[in-house]
């Protein structure tokens, strides 16, 4: 069995060892950045092998410093070593921070994070020599973002949305809710933003309510509203990944 499989982290890495551990983790990487690509987030294949690279060398980098001459392993073990992956993993928060976006009530870019979060992971576990430990860790990270996405879409989940309709005067206003409460759908007034010289008024509402997959049910929704009201503006606000 190679040395590589068999020590944590040697002493004296070879040049093939080094090379070994790089294309593991360009591997690792292109595995679960094809994945992020192909659904079209913002950290994808390239930026996800550049997080894990970049966390690799560092551990290399931490490795080398083991036989620095005048110390011995077991005290650069207890008093640098950690401070690289320390380091990089805060680092990697700015960049996952960057990739979160915020907008009113709608948070994208959750998982995006958690992916260059678990890829530092990878790195520093490959880069430090532990491979089937980083390569188990990308394999992992592969199934949770490829196969789990199915059966994530199957879970029903609160949704909700921002909604504003045309309402005839206030009869309509006081009977949406028992209209739409048996079908599901829960109204929570917002504001009342227009009123015309005929008796229409112009109505915003929360509405939450409990779907599965991708679109959560808004078309749905929005087809069901429309077959009664005239609807003025749409919009989701529910936390996507």
């Amino acid at each position: 069995m190679p040395s590589t499989m068999i020590e944590i982290m040697p002493l004296n890495p070879t040049w093939i060892d080094i090379a070994l551990r790089l294309l593991l983790v360009i591997a690792a990487g292109a595995m679960i950045g094809i994945n992020r690509e192909v659904g079209g987030h913002a950290a994808g294949f390239r930026t996800t092998i550049l997080v894990g690279v970049a966390a690799c060398l560092t551990m290399i980098q931490a490795n080398l410093l083991l036989s620095t001459i005048g110390k011995t392993s077991q005290s650069f073990v207890s008093m640098d070593i950690l401070r690289f992956p320390l380091g990089v993993l805060t680092g990697v928060g700015f960049i996952g921070g960057g990739a979160i976006l915020k907008r009113g009530d709608l948070v994208t870019g959750v998982t995006t994070a958690a992916t260059l979060w678990i890829m530092t992971a990878i790195g520093l576990c490959i880069g430090g020599g532990q491979l089937v430990v980083g390569s188990l860790g990308a394999v992992a990270a592969f199934v949770v973002l490829s196969p789990f996405k199915w059966f994530d879409e199957l879970i029903s989940r609160q949704q909700k949305a921002r909604l504003e309709i045309e309402l005839v005067g206030a009869a309509d206003l006081a009977k949406i809710q028992a209209m739409f409460e048996p079908l599901g759908y829960t109204f929570l007034f917002l504001a009342k933003t227009a009123v015309e010289a005929d008796g229409v008024v112009h109505v915003t509402y929360q509405v939450r309510w409990k779907h599965s997959g991708v679109s959560g049910g808004a078309l749905e929704l929005l087809a069901t509203v429309e077959e009664h009201y005239k609807v003025l503006s749409f919009e989701m606000v529910t936390t996507a990944a």
